[in-house]
C-alpha cells in the first residue's frame, strides 16, 4: 500500500517539470515553465518557500541537488540553453555560483557526478551533445568538457553510474576491476541508450544499448548496493520501459519491464536500488519490484492519479 504523507503548494504560474529532494530529505526544489526555480524547506510536514529564484528566460526542465559536502548548490537547466548553479550562502540567501551558456539549444537534464569523484556536472542538450562540467573548489574554477554529437537530434535525460564498486565479498573478479572509471548513461532521440567511459582527459562510448523504437525520454542508472550486477532503466515513448543488465559493464541484456498504456516520461529509482519509479502520460506514478523469479511486479496497483507531465518526478 502506498500513502500520501503530504502535498506542496509550489505557488508556480506554469506546469511543473520536476521537483527532487535533496540529500536528507529536508529541501524541495521545484522548476517550472514559468522559468522560476523554488526551494522550499519540508520539514515535519510542513513547507515553506525559502527561494524563488530567478535567472531563467524560458522553461527550466530539470533541477539536480549537488552532495551536501560541496554545501548547498543546486543545477537548473532550461530552454533557454543555460545551465545555472546555484549556491546557499551563510545567511541562507540563495545567489548565481555559476552559468554555463555553451549549448546551441535547449538543455533538457542535469546530474552531478557521484560526490566521489568531486563536484562535476552533465548536461544533456537538444544540441546532441553533453557537456562535463568540473569545479575546482578551492578556487571555484570551472573546466568544461564536450561529447559532440552524442545523440543525432538530440539528448534527452543523462544519468550517472555510481562509484561504488562490487564488494570482493560479493565478486571475487571485483577486486581490481573498474575500480576508479567515471561512466555514466544518455537517453536520446535516435532511441538509444548510450554508455560513457572517461578515458584520460576525454570521454568515449562504451556501449550503445539498442531496444526502443521511438525517443528515449530518460534513463536512470540503479544505485549500488555492492552486487555484481549494473542496472539501468530507461523509458520510451514508444510506451515501453526497458531493464538493461550486466555484470561485466561490457555485455548488456535487456527485459521488457512492462508496456504502459501511454508515453513514459521518466524513471527513478529508490535509494536502496530494488524500486523503481515509473511515470507517464497516463497521469500516474506506479512503482514496481523485481520478486525471486526475476519478474518484474507493480506494488502499488492502487496508485494514485496525478497531474504528471514531461519530466516532471525524477526522485523518490
Amino acid at each position: 500500500m502506498v500513502s500520501l504523507i503530504n502535498t506542496v503548494d509550489t505557488g508556480h504560474e506554469d506546469m511543473i517539470h520536476n521537483a527532487v529532494l535533496d540529500y536528507y530529505g529536508l529541501h524541495l526544489a521545484t522548476c517550472s515553465s514559468d522559468g522560476s526555480v523554488k526551494v522550499f524547506d519540508v520539514k515535519n510536514g510542513n513547507q515553506i518557500l525559502v527561494a524563488d529564484l530567478k535567472g531563467h528566460q524560458g522553461p527550466v526542465w530539470q533541477v539536480a541537488w549537488a552532495h551536501p559536502k560541496f554545501g548547498n548548490l543546486l543545477a537548473s537547466c532550461s530552454y533557454d540553453r543555460k545551465v545555472i548553479v546555484w549556491k546557499e550562502g551563510a545567511s541562507n540567501d540563495w545567489t548565481k555560483f555559476y552559468e554555463y551558456n555553451n549549448h546551441d539549444s535547449s538543455v533538457n537534464s542535469v546530474a552531478f557526478a557521484p560526490a566521489e569523484y568531486g563536484l562535476i556536472l552533465a548536461c544533456g542538450s537538444s544540441d546532441g551533445s553533453i557537456s562535463i562540467l568540473t569545479c575546482n573548489m578551492e578556487y571555484g574554477v570551472w573546466d568544461s568538457k564536450k561529447i559532440s554529437n552524442a545523440h543525432t537530434i538530440g539528448c534527452n535525460a543523462i544519468s550517472w553510474c555510481s562509484s561504488t564498486v562490487p564488494e570482493p565479498a560479493f565478486d571475487q573478479r571485483a577486486s581490481a576491476r573498474n575500480t576508479a572509471v567515471k561512466r555514466l548513461a544518455s537517453a536520446g532521440c535516435d532511441n538509444c541508450v548510450k554508455i560513457w567511459r572517461e578515458d584520460a582527459d576525454r570521454w568515449v562510448e562504451e556501449n550503445r544499448l539498442e531496444g526502443h523504437s521511438d525517443w528515449v525520454r530518460d534513463v536512470a542508472w540503479a544505485p549500488s548496493i555492492g552486487l555484481a550486477r549494473s542496472q539501468i532503466a530507461s523509458a520510451s515513448q514508444d510506451r515501453h520501459v526497458i531493464i538493461w543488465n550486466s555484470t561485466d559493464l561490457t555485455t548488456w541484456s535487456s527485459t521488457i519491464l512492462h508496456t504502459f498504456d501511454d508515453v513514459v516520461w521518466s524513471v527513478s529509482w529508490s535509494l536502496t536500488g530494488n524500486i523503481l519509479a515509473v511515470t507517464g502520460g497516463d497521469n500516474k506514478v506506479t512503482l514496481w519490484k523485481e520478486n525471486n523469479e526475476n519478474q518484474w511486479m507493480c506494488i502499488n496497483d492502487d496508485a494514485a492519479t496525478t497531474n504528471v507531465q514531461q519530466n516532471e518526478q525524477r526522485t523518490l
